[in-house]
């Protein structure tokens, strides 16, 4: 048998949802909320929101951060880019997937699109949730080690998932619509040593595509149901390494990868988050400032330090943003300089400050030997060696945000405050109110409030 419609059947049947899986899913979609708004004000994804207007469409759903309805699938590519844009958004460390990214503009979209219950969209999300980590967890790190990003090879049979629950396919036809959505699977990461802003592209596509799987199966296409399984699926054509493909199916109703997914507490790569943190302990252990640091020497996973620690690309000088994301060094530097590590770290300006740049060339790493641990779930080991000749280790289990160190519910809440504004109470008290709602119009009217100002203040002539 295959596993297409085995989890098909699970995608559209009934959902019994504990509540703390509903409590992690409400977490995370207004993690994800917040995070889209962040980047309405940030301008950050406005390539793909100007196309997705552009697309324009029957008025189905509404792109995040405004009032602007297009088709659901152009929502789908704004609100997917719009999530992830400023790399704050979840990880789940077992598939190395942005969850949200790929989950909630689906929800959203097509839940609007259809109408559906605060109810149904949250079912639907979970359901997402379920999908997109379990099927990037078969092949822990296996897409991204065949150089290609996990988030959008598992994010279009999350997002047909979503689309099929919602609309109301039937199991025959969803396990269909996920066929047609394993032939849209991809997402380059070609980014990595350019810079390009595609990555934050991806979760769009995947949306996009998810939705329009759907709609493809709904309309009479038909998808293979071996696409998990093969000859030829997924995992034979894209995935490099081991793969379990039993993790998609295994204790699927009873055990929620929904709860393993991390809240990102900085907006950069996961994967240098746990030797940020280590760093930031062994200062603070030290009782100096970051001056007085004259080396750095970190044990870092394999996995993690090809994305964050590649050679073929300057770490110490990174040539955007996005590459600053993306330098393990430069972010460790940040965070000891500075303190913190939020959205206006990354500007493009801050780019240029000398003094990153000298600490960052000071940091040094060994590539560790982690086996049977994925690299977002690995300990992070740093040695710092001081001025006046001392040295200082600094040691995490784990990186912060997830697993035995979640974000607490007062951390995200100020996660979403600074991300909003002022009314990210107000959002949060509307996301929890989801699951009794009719609809998504209170949590939409507060996006689109928390965003408008920004944009009014952008458009006032000089």
């Amino acid at each position: 048998m295959s596993i297409a419609p085995d989890l098909a059947r699970w995608v559209v049947g009934p959902l019994d949802v504990p509540a703390a899986v509903e409590h992690a899913a409400l977490r995370h979609l207004l993690d994800g909320v917040a995070n889209a708004v962040a980047a309405a004000r940030a301008g950050a994804a406005d390539p793909a929101v100007t196309v997705a207007t552009g697309l324009g469409g029957p008025a189905e759903a509404t792109i995040l951060g405004s009032t602007t309805r297009v088709s659901a699938v152009a929502a789908g590519l704004a609100n997917g880019t719009l999530v992830h844009a400023l790399d704050f958004d979840d990880t789940h460390a077992g598939g190395l997937v942005h969850a949200t990214a790929v989950v909630l503009p689906a929800a959203f979209a097509v839940g609007e699109q259809v109408g559906a219950s605060g109810r149904e969209i949250l079912d639907a999300s979970v359901v997402g949730y379920e999908v997109a980590c379990r099927v990037a967890a078969a092949a822990p790190h296996g897409f991204h080690a065949g150089g290609l990003h996990a988030t959008m090879v598992a994010g279009v049979f999350s997002s047909a998932a979503v689309a099929a629950r919602l609309t109301g396919l039937d199991a025959v036809t969803t396990a269909h619509a996920l066929g047609i959505a394993g032939s849209q699977a991809g997402g380059l990461l070609a980014f990595l040593a350019t810079g390009a802003s595609t990555k934050q592209l991806h979760p769009g596509f995947a949306s996009q595509s998810g939705i329009l799987a759907a709609r493809l199966a709904a309309a009479g296409a038909t998808g293979p149901e071996t696409v998990f399984d093969g000859p030829h699926g997924v995992y034979d054509a894209l995935a490099t390494g081991p793969v379990d493909t039993g993790v998609i199916l295994r204790d699927l109703g009873s055990s929620w990868e929904t709860t393993r997914i991390g809240i990102k507490p900085w907006p950069t790569c996961q994967l240098a988050h746990v030797t940020m943190a280590a760093a930031q302990r062994a200062l603070a252990d030290a009782g100096v400032a970051a001056a007085e640091i004259v080396g750095l020497h970190a044990q870092v996973h394999p996995d993690s330090a090809s994305v964050v620690c590649a050679g073929d690309r300057d770490l110490t000088r990174p040539a955007s943003p996005y590459a600053a994301k993306f330098s393990l060094p430069w972010s460790v530097a940040a965070i000891l300089v500075d303190g913190r590590v939020g959205v206006d770290t990354y500007d493009a300006a801050a780019l240029s400050r000398p003094e990153l740049s000298a600490l960052a060339a000071r940091v040094t790493w060994d590539v560790t030997d982690r086996s049977g641990v994925v690299a977002a779930d690995a300990p992070g080991d740093v040695v710092l060696t001081l001025a006046d000749g001392r040295t200082v280790t600094g040691h995490l289990d784990r990186s912060p945000g997830g697993g035995s160190a979640p974000l607490s519910d007062e951390s995200l809440l100020s996660k979403v405050v600074g991300n909003v504004g002022p009314t990210g109470p107000d959002l949060a008290a509307a996301v929890r109110r989801l699951p009794g709602a009719p609809d998504l119009t209170e949590i939409l009217a507060l996006a689109a409030a928390a965003a408008e100002p920004t944009r009014a203040s952008q458009e006032v002539p000089a």
